[in-house]
């Protein structure tokens, strides 16, 4: 790419200076007496306080900047210093378990019950000593990304990497031995192609708004993602690398669907950016998440997860830098060969960010005065998840998820059509479910996973699965669509209305309603489904779906499968092949005796 990685100065000589021409809430006009560039960082003096914005728009002599904090007091006239780099992330030992804002201040070191205005915090500690073991030797050619040491960060191994703001090629002309050393100790010694020396530390800074392609190359994802979530898996799986998103109305689920994604989905890493979401919800993520096992590593849940908080009472422009700033974590563990996973709740607030601060500036709007470029904004941050292959030849992935919170449930609105056009896997939430109290409330017809479709996809599942695993799927879906038919053609006419064939087509949708899509994430065993449990579940539904079954009358249909499905639940709340799960097996093989022809 073009871009050159110098993040720590963009230009060079005196510091650009500015000052206040105009305030209009988080957006400030400001007047500069030299160059800035576009994403640039400065501080605006409000007294004793500086407060950190964002340039957004360069016009001339003047510059448009969106203002992290509240500009409450601030006046026409106050002093700008501009910083001479862009908004920028610090990385290294000591992300994981952390809770940040969307500026990447530990949230854990501010002293007030509030955030204060102009406090910004460190984001590592830098008195900690980390466990140092060399990967590089004296003599070694490296490049940026190469990997020149690692530290055990919680149980997960942090590769110290040749920072990518050097673009040459380096040989190691010095290597620490292994030791303990704190993150801002040297540890390399690179010297370019031209004899000169750089030192490497531990931290590095990445931009934001700029992916780095830090990999030899981006594939197609191939490898499905085991969720544990049956109607994912199953239905509309998601692969590692890959993108869905989940639109709902208020109430349905969002956030609990993912909590469940967090615990159980195979990621070695989980970063939540809660970009705007209510402030209770926030709370309840940092109470649950200290406190949940991990059922993978039998640790703590937070020992692997990063939080990036942006509650709604927050200024607007801080919830726009959370997403970049999650997704900028992410990219920096994916380069070190980790499978990460990414959950936004919700870009709906992201978006309407966007839409404050473009109506603020009198731009063009678009859609429900959205902007114009809002699909191209969302388009490019979804791009920047994927699977990819490291310059080592080992993969790494982001597997994003984001949540659209739709005024109204509308699924017709900017957000959502805008998200559909560049997310692979759509998990539509139905407030008919969730009033129902079927969950997870994913429509299973509306929803949809493009993955399917892949070429490598499809022999994935014939190597690991079976070769008769789509074709099962879409039968599972065609019976839950003729399941539906069924269903309203008996509301229409009623029960004694419509052939016996309605009545066994409905209910025999509704067993693969209640074992298959329906999950408890409370449940110690049912909370999470292995894909060899699915497999089995999927051909033993499909085996009493294709059953014909005999009654003399509509009204013994409904108790019939009802005394099915509770058995089936029975085993589903059971261990996999254990004594109570076979017993339950057993009486489902005499209760379906009872009626076959």
């Amino acid at each position: 790419m073009n871009f050159q990685l110098n993040t720590q100065s963009m230009r060079e000589g005196n510091v650009t200076m500015g000052k206040v021409a105009g305030i209009v809430a988080n957006l400030v006009h400001i007047e500069v007496d030299g160059p800035v560039h576009q994403n640039e960082i400065c501080y605006i003096h409000l007294g004793s306080i500086r407060l950190m914005a964002e340039v957004i728009k360069v016009q001339d002599q003047f510059t448009y900047a969106q203002v992290f904090e509240s500009t409450r007091g601030l006046r026409v006239g106050a002093h700008v210093e501009f910083t001479g780099h862009m908004l920028e992330v610090t990385l290294g030992p000591g992300i994981l378990s952390k809770n940040y804002d969307g500026l990447q201040n530990d949230l854990d070191r501010m002293e007030a019950i509030f955030l204060q205005r102009g406090e910004y915090t460190y984001p590592l500690n830098e008195d900690v000593l980390w466990q140092f073991t060399p990967l590089a030797v004296p003599g070694q050619t490296v490049t940026g990304g190469d990997w020149l040491g690692e530290v055990t960060e919680n149980w997960m191994k942090h590769r110290i990497m040749v920072p990518f703001t050097m673009t040459d090629t380096y040989t190691v002309k010095q290597m620490v031995a292994a030791g303990t050393y704190r993150i801002h100790d040297l540890i390399a010694t690179l010297e370019d192609r031209s004899g000169r020396l750089s030192q490497v530390t531990m931290v590095q800074k990445w931009p934001v708004k700029i992916p780095i392609r830090a990999f030899r190359e981006k594939i197609r994802p191939f490898r499905v993602l085991e969720t544990g979530v049956r109607c994912i898996d199953t239905l509309n799986p998601i692969t590692e690398g890959g993108t869905g998103f989940i639109p709902g109305p208020f109430g349905c689920g969002k956030t609990v669907l993912q909590h469940a994604l967090s615990r159980q989905a195979e990621a070695d890493m989980v970063i939540v950016a809660a970009c705007g979401e209510r402030a209770n919800e926030v709370v309840e993520i940092f109470k649950e998440f200290p406190e949940l096992t991990d059922a993978r590593t039998g640790r703590k849940l937070k020992e692997r997860t990063t939080i990036i908080a942006n509650t709604s009472n927050m200024p607007v422009a801080a919830r726009e830098a959370s997403v970049y700033t999650a997704m900028t974590i992410a990219e920096y563990y994916r380069c070190m060969g980790h499978k990460i996973l990414l959950l936004a709740d919700s870009t709906s607030r992201w978006a309407q960010a966007l839409r404050e601060m473009s109506n603020r500036m009198e731009e063009l709007p678009g859609p429900d005065a959205f902007p114009m470029d809002l699909p191209a904004i969302i388009s490019n941050f979804y791009a920047r998840a994927g699977y990819v292959i490291l310059n080592n030849g080992i993969t790494g992935s982001i597997t994003f998820i984001g949540t659209v919170s739709p005024a109204g449930g509308n699924l017709k609105e900017p957000v959502t059509e805008s998200t559909k056009k560049v997310a692979r896997s759509f998990y539509a939430l139905s407030q008919q479910r969730a009033d129902s109290k079927r969950y997870p409330a994913i429509d299973p017809i509306d929803s949809y996973s493009k993955y399917l479709e892949y070429p490598e996809v499809k022999k994935y599942f014939d190597e690991n699965i079976s070769e008769e695993w789509l074709d099962q799927v879409t039968r599972l879906k065609d019976l839950l669509i003729r399941g539906k038919e069924a269903y309203e053609q008996i509301n229409i006419l009623g029960d004694d209305g419509v052939p016996m064939d309605y009545h066994i087509r409905y209910w025999k949708s509704e067993v693969i309603d209640f074992i298959i899509l329906q999950q408890d994430a409370f449940d110690k065993v049912d909370a999470s489904t292995p894909i060899e449990r699915q497999k089995y579940l999927m051909e033993k539904i499909l085996n009493i779906c294709s059953m014909e079954f005999t009654f003399e009358n509509f009204e013994e249909v409904n108790p019939y499968f009802k005394r099915l499905i509770n058995v089936l639940k029975q085993m589903n709340y059971s261990e996999f092949r254990s004594d109570a799960f076979n017993g339950f097996e057993k009486e489902l093989d005499i209760i379906l005796s009872e009626r076959l022809n």
